[in-house]
């Protein structure tokens, strides 16, 4: 089962370094990411969110491909590109995968001025040493999908020095 874990921290700038982190471990397979955002307030007090998985760009690649080989059945090829890639891109753009985004909307609107929030969906974590790398960003626990238990611990750990 995915592990939902939320981080509040600092601003706009520790929470893309968060997502840095989270990558990098990633590709050192300590921490097996299925799905990454942030979500911060802007100057006017508006809510944005980043996400780290754009499926807009996925349902449209995906969907020219197919729609090239269904156009050369039947000898229109760049019709069916182009319908393809505008399909793909309305499913892509309309498919919800990872992290819910009312979520994301929900606890980026209580974010209070120049203070961002981190999400993280993994699957396997090396526990200690992903601690260890997000330790520095001093960050606090917002939500998490985690047993009372090990929330209380990842809590403790996140703030021992």
């Amino acid at each position: 089962m995915a592990q939902l874990i939320v981080l509040g921290v600092a601003d706009r700038d520790t929470a893309e370094k968060a997502l840095d982190i989270a990558s990098d471990l990633n590709k050192q397979e300590l921490l097996q990411l299925e799905d990454a955002a942030y979500a911060y307030k802007d100057g006017k007090g508006r809510p944005r969110i980043h996400q780290t998985v754009n499926l807009t760009g996925y349902g449209a690649a995906g969907g020219a491909l197919w729609g090239t080989l269904i156009g050369l059945l039947f000898l229109n090829p760049l019709l069916g590109l182009a319908v393809g890639a505008g399909a793909g891109a309305i499913a892509g753009r309309l498919s919800d995968v990872g992290i819910d985004d009312d979520m994301i909307r929900d606890i980026g609107a209580e974010l209070q001025q120049d203070r961002a929030a981190v999400f993280l969906l993994a699957t396997d974590a090396t526990i200690d040493r992903v601690v260890d790398a997000f330790r520095q960003l001093d960050p606090t626990v917002i939500q998490t999908n985690l047993s009372k238990d090990n929330e209380r611990e990842l809590v403790e750990a996140l703030q021992s020095q």
